[in-house]
């Protein structure tokens, strides 16, 4: 039986795959939107709290400064005197002197669904960038502290996939069995979460809401770093609000037109070519188990059906297949995880039931030591406070709930199941070990509530100019929805990471990382076709 791994949700520093929605024209913004006030900020951390900070890798210095807050938001941006939602904040607050400060660095980590508030448990950029910004995260509506929502099985769904036996051939039984646990999913979180606030998930109105939020903060005008699924937040927002907009900088572009079975597809194809990029990676080096990239996925499916015979358990939990697979494609989003990944893989081909040792430290790299993982291998949040709630229980309902809402309201998808057997039956032959996966965890889409539509084809014509960021080995977010965003920004320029992985700013690649300061700290925009050799 071919494996395959479930998708990957969410992304620690982006998405892995942001799925968004069609429409015609841009909303009409209302320039007499309500004021959300000003911030009341105060430590987000005790004492106490601080003292513990290193028993999960935090940095006590560097916690100390941080701050929390919250803004008020209409749940609905039509009608501004109903129903509210409170948005989670954190700031950091410059550390420069008052004549350094330029005002604040709204940030996103991507998703949907990834938190913003514990984005700044850990240090970010360079120093420069830390005296002159307040750097501000805010977890968007439905999302961890702001109102975060659950529901839905998402594990009975995974049941269903994995139950077909031949991803390449789906059977009529196999696709009743897939709309079944879809339409499930997709009735509980209308019944659980409620139609009227899944209806305002959409990205449409995580804009409305950040731009309350930039004048809440004091900024006459937002700058703001958008990792994945956050360059479709800023994109959108140079869109319907130019004139707020003082600088954008689009990390890891996400595509913006098509349903989302589509762009699941494209997905599919960059991991494998990630994964192909790995095992030549690999084969260059020593202890590679692999004997030729032709050989590869045969051997890597052989490998998988010996942990599935004799599964090691590791950390109280059996690594089977489909386990190994899901840490596999958290690995493939840093280059430098890849030797770690080799030594693992090489383990389970020489011993699956002496492997137990190298995969423990390959689950502790992907997850944290002592976390467990939350939604189909992807890592739940570290810090003080988990941001997000931890990973449901076997049949318990998924905690990462935003990232279907949002993908869901976001685009228009075909409501016909038929679409989504032709594209994953394609998508089993592209990409063998990732793509069926992809491309399954859209059809909820197909039953999801009416939301309102946010627009496709947009160019924010009247925006100032704005940097897009693609990465070349990027599994993620293809190095092709970078360029067809900054082809479509028309103040849009694009800067090209020659490396692999997800996202490249604020790594320390030296290439990217100065560009991006010099345009944050002094506009200075980079000229037209920066490509900068990997790290």
């Amino acid at each position: 039986m071919r494996k395959t791994v479930g998708g990957v949700r969410g992304s620690a520093l982006g998405s892995a795959l942001v799925l968004l929605v069609a429409g015609c024209t841009a909303p009409e913004e209302d320039t007499g939107a309500p004021d959300a006030g000003s911030v009341e900020w105060a430590p987000c951390l005790s004492e106490e709290e601080l003292d513990e900070a290193p028993e999960w890798g935090g940095d006590p210095d560097w916690l100390q400064d941080l701050e929390c807050g919250t803004v008020a938001v209409p749940l609905d941006h039509a009608d501004p005197d109903g129903s509210t939602v409170e948005l989670a904040l954190t700031r950091r607050p410059a550390g420069g002197s008052a004549g350094e400060r330029i005002g604040s660095l709204v940030l996103n980590p991507g998703g949907p669904g990834e938190s913003g508030v514990a984005m700044l448990d850990h240090p970010l950029f360079d120093e420069q960038i830390q005296d002159a910004f307040d750097l501000v995260g805010f977890d968007p509506r439905g999302v961890g502290e702001s109102e975060g929502i659950a529901c839905g099985d998402w594990y009975a769904m995974d049941e269903a996939r994995r139950a077909v036996t031949d991803p390449g051939d789906v059977t009529d039984a196999d696709l009743a069995a897939l709309e079944e646990s879809a339409r499930a999913y997709a009735d509980d979180c209308a019944e659980t979460v409620g139609e009227d606030f899944l209806a305002t998930m959409g990205t449409v109105n995580v804009v409305r809401d950040l731009d309350l939020l930039r004048g809440a903060l004091g900024d006459e005008q937002l700058t703001f770093v958008g990792f994945s699924y956050g360059t479709y937040i800023g994109a959108l927002y140079a869109e319907m609000f130019p004139e707020n907009t003082r600088a954008l900088v689009l990390d890891g572009a996400v595509e913006t037109e098509r349903p989302n079975v589509e762009v699941a597809a494209d997905q599919a194809d960059a991991f494998q070519a990630a994964w192909d990029l790995f095992v030549a990676e690999c084969l260059g080096g020593p202890g590679c188990p692999f004997s030729g990239s032709d050989a590869a996925d045969a051997e890597m499916g052989e490998l998988l059906d010996r942990l599935d015979a004799d599964p090691p358990v590791v950390r109280d939990m059996p690594v089977d297949g489909v386990t190994l697979l899901g840490m596999v494609s958290l690995q493939l989003y840093h280059e430098d995880a890849w030797a770690g990944l080799t030594e693992a893989l090489a383990a389970v081909a020489e011993d699956p039931a002496q492997a137990g040792p190298e995969l423990e430290r390959l689950y502790d790299d992907t997850y944290g030591q002592d976390e467990e993982p939350a939604q189909d291998g992807e890592p739940a949040p570290t810090g003080p406070e988990d941001s997000v709630a931890p990973g449901p229980e076997f049949g318990g309902p998924d905690t990462e709930a935003a990232l279907t809402a949002v993908n869901c309201a976001d685009r228009v998808d075909p409501t016909d199941p038929e679409v989504y057997r032709d594209t994953a039956q394609r998508a089993a032959g592209d990409s063998p070990f990732f793509g069926t996966g992809l491309v399954w965890e859209q059809l909820p889409c197909a039953y999801w509530v009416d939301t309102e539509e946010a627009p496709t084809g947009f160019s924010a014509p009247d925006a100032p100019p704005i940097l897009v960021i693609g990465t070349v080995g990027d599994p993620a977010t293809p190095y092709t929805w970078a360029e067809e965003l900054s082809d479509q920004l028309a103040t849009a320029t694009l800067i090209t990471y020659e490396g692999n992985g997800h996202t490249a700013y604020g790594y320390g690649m030296r290439c990217v990382d100065e560009a991006v300061d010099a345009y944050l700290l002094e506009g200075e925009v980079p000229e037209a076709g920066l490509s900068c050799p990997a790290w």
